[in-house]
């Protein structure tokens, strides 16, 4: 998400309605996840293991959750939520479609009004390297370090932090009282986007003190180009004009860290050519949001959103042509 002011998008035409199939409900509430629902195909994963230099493996649920992907183990670790009065018009801005938002948000049971915003970096344990992708807002409010620490990760261990985009709630867990958060890690981003971000007349607090603070850190890519092996910078522009999602693949499995080019978890899957309100150019954030669903739906991967109510890690299935669910992992306790 950002501060800055957007640019306005013309309304799109709305879609034709599509018929909800029973009952699934995708719950906006902080520690709350959809356990099992009619629409919600049952995933078999390899029972999750703790990272080889974790002596013991903690249950999931106290503010990470864990699964095997492939070889890959994958934490999705919260950094908390924020009161969100509203979800309309933020998280479905077409002005020609709040009513159309409105019905949806409703027929899924979804709050429109006082709920709250979730924010879900992740780590990925390759075997080879521990990647943490985006790390939260920092401060007093950020709560990533505490759940690392509650799933059995050192900060101090992660080897690779990947940024996704430069807004606050992204990069703003990089340092911790003036120093680097992860201190062994070698700090990775997208060229384009971190010369946007460090080349602004006025910089705001978050990129002067974890962008330009961090400059040596960073090691910058181009899109289409490694991380760490197993791990790829997908280019997924729109939200911000830079901003990489991240593609992993492990045996026969799939995953794709969206970031936050996924949008909102109901509302920008299942209508084709919804943007949000921080999206920098909504036309095109909407155009790359349906590639990539498309892919994910091909491929079959696993997926996760920043900003999913967690644990915010599951797959996505197509309804129609430009409409899709997002289906919810059943949660596994260990």
């Amino acid at each position: 998400m950002s501060d800055q002011p957007q640019p306005p998008a013309p309304p799109e035409a709305a879609e034709k309605p599509v018929n909800r199939r029973d009952t699934l409900r995708l719950l906006g509430v902080a520690g709350l996840v959809t356990a099992a629902a009619p629409l919600a195909r049952a995933q078999t994963a390899a029972p999750a293991q703790a990272a080889p230099t974790t002596p013991a493996a903690p249950l999931n649920g106290n503010g990470f959750y864990r699964q095997r992907v492939g070889d890959f183990t994958v934490y999705v670790v919260s950094d908390g939520t924020a009161p969100l009065a509203a979800l309309l018009p933020t998280w479905g801005a077409n002005p020609g479609r709040q009513e159309e938002f409105t019905a949806t948000l409703a027929e899924y049971g979804v709050p429109a009004t006082n709920t709250v915003n979730h924010f879900n970096p992740v780590v990925i344990e390759t075997g080879r390297n521990r990647v943490l992708i985006d790390t939260g807002r920092g401060g007093a409010n950020g709560q990533l370090v505490a759940n690392l620490r509650r799933a059995g990760i050192d900060p101090a261990a992660i080897d690779t932090v990947f940024i996704t985009h430069g807004h606050p709630d992204h990069i703003g867990g990089l340092t911790t009282g003036g120093q680097p958060t992860f201190p062994g890690a070698r700090h990775v981003m997208g060229a384009s986007e971190f010369q946007f971000w460090t080349t602004q007349a006025s910089p705001n607090a978050a990129v002067q003190a974890n962008l330009i603070g961090l400059r040596d850190r960073f090691t910058l890519i181009q899109p289409d180009a490694e991380i760490v092996p197993g791990l790829t910078a997908v280019a997924s522009p729109g939200h911000t004009l830079g901003h990489l999602a991240v593609r992993g693949g492990s045996g026969d499995q799939g995953l794709m860290v969206f970031g936050d080019a996924a949008g909102h978890f109901l509302l920008s899957l299942r209508h084709r050519g919804a943007y949000i309100g921080f999206d920098t150019n909504g036309p095109l954030a909407a155009r790359t949001r349906q590639r990539l669903f498309d892919q994910a739906v091909a491929d079959k991967m696993w997926v996760t959103g920043y900003h999913f109510p967690f644990p915010a890690l599951g797959h996505i299935r197509r309804i129609v042509a430009g409409n899709y669910e997002f289906e919810p992992t059943v949660w596994q306790w260990s």
